[in-house]
Formats: structure tokens, C-alpha cells, sequence
């Protein structure tokens, strides 16, 4: 009996196994009574209007309505995920708009429809000490959420659907253009990410912990007015084949 009583111990001591799917967002189950979504937060720029960020129905899904108008904020979930456990970002979304004008390569016309930011809790000692210092005083202006290395994956009307570049202000976010395009316009499309390669591929080094993720949508550069859907959001345990690569579907 003390046997059995103490391989009941051990199995309880054990860690979650590594199959798991860590939920971000089950935004298809709550109501759409235009909240923002429980655990979720915004983070708005100084002296910018935000984007307005609420539940509704979109095409029957209750997803989250980002609607921007020469506005730009991120609505942010703080969170703990091991990124080698579950490191498949599974998400659906839709853009109802393009932004005429947006060129994310440059500074004056880094405006996007939809991002999806994965933030990671790099430690800022392994940087250079100029880079340190940039970073500290962003956060001063930014705040704390500010990353110190970050995925953002978009839905860009001029590149082409695989781009990789640095964001136009920091090369500490890495852009992925995931879609591209209007063929799209008006569906809600599935993807999928394995966000641990991605993180690899920009930053020469395994990921660690990711730390929190933010949906956005930005029209303070160009003056535009855009509206995009996030629906559910998770990670997801690496699959045996078929992670990393994006997959149009509908709800």
C-alpha cells in the first residue's frame, strides 16, 4: 500500500505533460457584449487616439473588433508559455480593410490592419550595452511592456506573404508577413506559426519564455481607417509535421 501511495505522489509531482494547449484568447466563448476581453489590457502610445478594442459578432463569431481611425494602441495579455513545450501560435483572423498608402518598411508609413505580437522575456543583460540603454528609455516613454525581443506577425497589403524584415523602428521585432493582399478581404482565415523556429531564424538563438502576446491594429501614420477581427488564440504542442506553415481556412 505505501508503494502505491508514494508512485501516486510522484505521478501528481509530475510536470503537465507536454501535449497541453495553453489557451491566449477563447474569445468564440465569451459574450459579445462589446468588453474588452477578460485578462487582456491596453497599451496605448502618449498622444496618439487608440484603436477601440470590444467583443462583438463577426460573420456569427464573437471575436475581438480592432477598429482604428488615425489611431494606434495594442490590446495585451500578459502570460507565461514555455515556447520549446507548445511552441504552434494557432489564430484565427479577419481584415475587412486594407490601409491605401502603409509601407511597413518605413517609419512614416508603418500602418497594418492587423499584427499579432508573441513577446519574449529576453534578458536585456545579454545585450550590448547600447542596446540596454535604447530599450530603457523607450520603456520610459512606452512602458514596461516594451520587449526586449518580439515576433509580430501581420496581414500587409504591398509585401508578399513570407517577408521577414525588422520593424522600422527596433531590430528587436522581427516582422513576419504572414498574408498579404486583398484575396482574403472579408474571411476569416486560420494560421499557424511555430513560433520557436521563427524566433530561431531572427534571432540566432532558442527562444526563451514567452512572456505575454498583443493584437494591434495602427492607422496613425497614413490617417487611415481600418477594421480587422482577432478570433481565438493558443499555443499549441508541436505537431509531427505541418508546423510553421500558414493555412487558410473557414470558421
Amino acid at each position: 500500500m505505501r508503494v502505491s501511495i508514494w508512485l501516486l505522489i510522484a505521478v501528481l509531482l509530475l510536470p503537465a505533460a507536454a501535449s497541453s494547449e495553453v489557451t491566449v484568447g477563447a474569445f468564440s466563448q465569451a459574450p459579445a457584449d462589446g468588453s474588452v476581453p477578460a485578462g487582456w489590457r491596453l497599451a496605448k502610445l502618449p498622444g496618439v487616439a487608440p484603436t477601440r478594442f470590444r467583443l462583438g459578432e463577426g460573420g456569427a463569431v464573437t471575436a475581438v473588433r480592432l477598429d482604428a481611425d488615425n489611431a494606434a494602441a495594442s490590446l495585451f495579455r500578459p502570460l507565461r508559455v514555455d515556447a520549446a513545450r507548445t511552441p504552434v501560435l494557432r489564430w484565427r483572423w479577419r481584415v475587412d480593410r486594407l490601409i491605401d498608402g502603409a509601407d511597413i518598411r518605413q517609419k512614416d508609413g508603418d500602418d497594418l490592419p492587423a499584427r499579432l505580437y508573441v513577446m519574449f522575456d529576453y534578458p536585456l543583460e545579454r545585450l550590448p550595452l547600447a542596446e540596454r540603454t535604447k530599450i530603457k528609455l523607450a520603456r520610459a516613454v512606452a512602458g514596461d511592456l516594451l520587449p526586449a525581443a518580439a515576433l509580430c506577425y501581420v496581414w500587409d497589403g504591398r509585401l508578399p506573404a513570407g517577408t521577414t524584415l525588422w520593424n522600422a523602428y527596433t531590430d528587436r521585432v522581427r516582422v513576419v508577413v504572414v498574408r498579404s493582399g486583398p484575396q482574403r478581404i472579408g474571411d476569416w482565415v486560420t494560421e499557424e506559426r511555430d513560433v520557436a523556429a521563427d524566433f530561431r531564424a531572427a534571432f540566432g538563438e532558442a527562444p526563451p519564455p514567452i512572456s505575454g502576446v498583443a493584437i494591434a491594429a495602427d492607422t496613425d501614420q497614413t490617417g487611415a481607417v481600418a477594421r480587422s477581427w482577432f478570433g481565438d488564440i493558443a499555443f499549441l504542442p508541436h505537431p509531427e509535421s505541418g508546423a510553421g506553415q500558414s493555412q487558410g481556412g473557414q470558421p
